[in-house]
């Protein structure tokens, strides 16, 4: 896996923290130094966790694990949606349903309902309908979509989060550490990594900083797909392999038993005979 650029993270302007007054003092090993009332993040720190999530997140992937994205804000989510769709993993960049990860069940059987109505759609059943009704379910289905379409495969809980704004999503990181479900977070100089397991110190404002920093995690997730894919592969070459190199079973052959001799009429009376003369007294 190839170590992120640090003239790439330079060009994308990661390194632009917010205002000195509005800053986190729980970011301060982060920040290189103040400019113009700005913090300046040290890069060369960002460049480390970087690879470190990214590490974490190609092994994920290779166990075949998913990796839920979460970015709701307006210049993150068509970025962050792309990307996670390119390795087809999970998304929400509309709204956090509260309980999303807490009330896994509840969301299941809406992400049911959903499938439930394409059901009714290629079936016939919804032109059966009157035509209210199917206004009503078209608009739930629209609905349900819009907020939950993207986590439609998502059959149970993901194994980590990587956010953007750990602010703006404050609630999915909450209900992520109930559930001991680690964080991948870039984080800016203005929020609190304290409940993140892994910061990403970098400027998750602009749209060029959040592309480049999701886009080098992706590549990771890519990596361990096709690693993945391969070990299947060369899994089911071998098993194949040994299965034409066994030896055929040997059939087990059952002796058989040679016929019996039957004996004949003659000689049964010879047999018969024998004893009654040995039982016969000798004459004198």
């Amino acid at each position: 896996m190839s170590r992120t650029n640090f003239q790439d993270l330079l060009d994308a302007g990661v390194h632009f923290g917010h205002q000195k007054r509005k800053w986190n003092p729980k970011m301060a090993p982060y920040i290189y130094m103040e400019k113009n009332g700005i913090h300046i993040i040290d890069l060369h720190k960002t460049v480390v966790k970087i690879d470190e999530a990214a590490a974490v997140m190609k092994q994920l992937a290779l166990a075949g694990r998913k990796i839920l994205f979460v970015a709701t804000k307006k210049q993150a989510k068509e970025i962050v949606a792309a990307q996670a769709q390119s390795v087809n993993m999970p998304f929400v960049t509309e709204r956090w349903a509260g309980g999303m990860l807490t009330n896994f069940p509840t969301i299941r059987k809406a992400v049911k309902k959903m499938n439930t109505i394409d059901k009714m759609i290629s079936d016939g059943t919804f032109e059966t309908l009157a035509k209210r009704e199917r206004l009503q379910i078209t608009r739930q289905r629209a609905k349900l979509e819009k907020n939950l379409g993207s986590i439609a495969d998502l059959n149970r809980l993901p194994s980590a989060l990587f956010v953007v704004d750990v602010q703006k999503e404050i609630n999915a990181v909450k209900e992520a550490n109930r559930l001991n479900i680690p964080v991948i977070a870039m984080v800016d100089t203005c929020c609190d990594p304290t409940n993140i397991d892994y910061v990403i110190p970098a400027n998750d404002d602009a749209a060029k900083s959040i592309a480049l920093v999701t886009e080098v995690l992706c590549k990771a997730v890519a990596e361990g797909l096709e690693e993945r894919k391969l070990e299947k592969d060369k899994a089911q070459d071998d098993s194949e392999e040994a299965a034409e190199a066994a030896p055929a079973p040997a059939r087990r052959v059952r002796a058989r038993r040679a016929p019996k001799a039957e004996a004949k009429p003659e000689e049964v009376k010879q047999e018969e005979s024998a004893p009654a003369a040995e039982a016969a007294p000798a004459n004198e």
